[in-house]
């Protein structure tokens, strides 16, 4: 077999690659004689993907519900996979933030339109009866959705508005955690009861979400914006990307879920209680919660009218 010039130059940079760790590069190249040729099915790992919807009831709709969530979960990751590369990236330009925020912004995007999947794609029978036994269960419990809010922007922004003034940066995470904006479906703060949707979320997720919290602290989207040169911060093509991220999260896409869900809890215009037992009509509309990421790019009258008009 005769090497060329082009086979010759791989090789090399193949035994630089391996000395740079410690290997042989001819016990890799040896190893390459056993490998099995890759496939599409083993490389997207098909087999399992296909094989992790089990449905609870026998009502076919429930398949869609399923699938619909999943690939929710996967669109997450996918948001936190580009958030966490512009949070980890020291030097940041507007033409690689504004980039990188319209990639997010693109899978929100789907996910809002993905929502007549489930607004026209179950039948509303089927529906009432299957959700019987997700119960207590609920897309409440997203870990990897609060993950991308904490991420996304300070967390006194998250905080709810009834207690922003009583908590800053000194405040200790798991005091914080205790007043974010999501709690007030599941605690009576008057009492200080939490529903067990709320509690079996906590006890799953408490320690990772206060331990993530604390790593975002100052490296979330919105604070690697607040400490760009203002000549930069005002490159409007970032600042329509920070708007169109921030509206499309907490306005749009939070408003097709809410009308979506309106459609099957909302009987004889008397809501239904949700699954996890919240009330999901104050939760979910952003004229309640206002939940807004970046202040900073929005007017004061913008904000003031945050999710009015909707």
């Amino acid at each position: 077999m005769k090497i060329t010039p082009e086979t010759q130059k791989l090789l090399e940079q193949l035994d630089a690659k391996y000395n740079a760790i410690g290997q042989d590069l001819d016990t890799h190249l040896e190893g390459l004689l056993y490998g099995k040729p890759m496939t599409y099915w083993d490389y997207i790992q098909t087999d399992a993907l296909l094989n992790l919807q089990t449905q609870r009831t026998t009502l076919p709709d429930e398949m869609v519900f399923i699938m619909y969530h999943q690939i929710n979960e996967l669109l997450f990751k996918m948001i936190l996979w580009e958030i966490n590369q512009v949070a980890h990236t020291k030097k940041i330009t507007a033409s690689f933030f504004s980039t990188k925020l319209m990639r997010i912004s693109r899978y929100f995007d789907m996910l809002t339109s993905s929502f007549t999947i489930m607004g026209e794609g179950m039948e509303v029978e089927q529906y009432m009866k299957f959700r019987t036994t997700l119960t207590p269960a609920s897309g409440f419990q997203s870990a990897q959705y609060r993950k991308i809010e904490f991420a996304s922007t300070d967390l006194i922004n998250l905080i709810d508005a009834r207690f922003r003034e009583t908590i800053d940066r000194n405040t200790p995470f798991e005091h914080a955690l205790e007043h974010l904006y999501w709690q007030a479906a599941g605690k009576d703060y008057k009492t200080g009861k939490k529903s067990y949707l709320l509690k079996a979320f906590e006890e799953k997720y408490k320690n990772e979400f206060i331990t993530f919290a604390e790593e975002y602290n100052t490296i979330n989207l919105y604070a690697k914006f607040k400490e760009l040169p203002q000549e930069v911060k005002e490159d409007p093509k970032l600042r329509d990307a920070m708007r169109h991220y921030d509206y499309t999260v907490n306005v749009t896409w939070v408003m097709s879920h809410y009308n979506t869900a309106n459609k099957y809890l909302n009987m004889n215009n008397e809501a239904v209680e949700a699954t996890g037992g919240s009330e999901w009509t104050k939760y979910m509309h952003p004229k309640y919660q206002r939940r807004i990421f970046f202040p900073e790019v929005w007017t004061e009258q913008e904000l003031k009218d945050w999710g009015k008009n909707v």
